[in-house]
């Protein structure tokens, strides 16, 4: 006979099992979600880059301030319009966040050279792909350091404001060395972070978009982790 000890047992590790799994469908949406817009992203920059009539109609012109702050603009309304809005929207509002910034990075393609842009790419991926391993199966509590790693990230805002009067090279580095710690800090932090929302998803709508909203942490680090690795590691045309 199964005792009532052995039967509470197996019913816990069924609904562990359930919860495992869940998880995992969960994650693999969020990195499809992730992995689909950093895509989306890099199509669009270099097509914005591989036509120079698009490039001064857009950055020689006022129209380069839009262009520059408009995913500024998304994240926020994502971030606090999120309750309000629905999946289909959210869905929306992320790939049109996605194409946006595809458009800020285009410049990227006149500064540096293409080989080195795929040398830091692939750097970048394998770099992520290990720190969000390593945020999924650690056993460690990170979110003791996500206050110091959101300090950081304002630091990081406020010198690169600075330097755009001061246009200090010595500044840019120190920004750039900081900022590649921070996002790969961030990386593994919000990994964990997505993991345990999770855990308090309540409807199929809200899943969906924790989903999306957990995508756009884990662009925003890749993307910043990208630039940063960038300003250190990519060869000037």
């Amino acid at each position: 006979m199964i005792g009532p000890d052995r039967r509470m047992m197996t019913q816990a590790q069924l609904d562990a099992a359930q919860i495992d799994v869940g998880l995992r469908a969960h994650m693999l949406r969020v990195y499809n979600y992730m992995a689909s817009g950093v895509a989306l992203t890099g199509i669009v920059a270099y097509a914005v880059a591989s036509s120079p009539d698009l490039m001064q109609a857009i950055f020689g012109t006022p129209l380069a301030w839009v262009v520059m702050l408009a995913p500024l603009a998304f994240v926020l309304v994502l971030s606090f319009g999120i309750n309000r809005l629905s999946l289909f929207a959210t869905q929306a509002l992320f790939w049109t966040f996605a194409a946006a910034m595809g458009l800020s990075l285009s410049t990227i393609f006149v500064v540096y050279t293409g080989e080195s842009i795929a040398r830091v790419f692939f750097i970048t991926a394998a770099s992520f792909g290990a720190l969000s391993l390593y945020g999924y199966t650690t056993k460690r509590d990170l979110s003791g350091f996500g206050s110091f790693l959101i300090m950081g990230l304002f630091g990081i805002i406020i010198a690169s404001v600075i330097n755009l009067f001061l246009q200090s090279s010595g500044l840019q580095f120190a920004i750039s060395v900081i900022g590649v710690l921070v996002f790969a800090g961030l990386t593994a932090y919000d990994t964990q972070r997505i993991k345990s929302m999770y855990m308090e998803t309540d409807a199929h709508e809200t899943a969906g978009k924790k989903a999306v909203m957990g995508a756009l942490a884990l662009y925003l680090d890749f993307i910043n982790l990208m630039i940063m690795l960038l300003h250190l590691l990519g060869n000037r045309r």
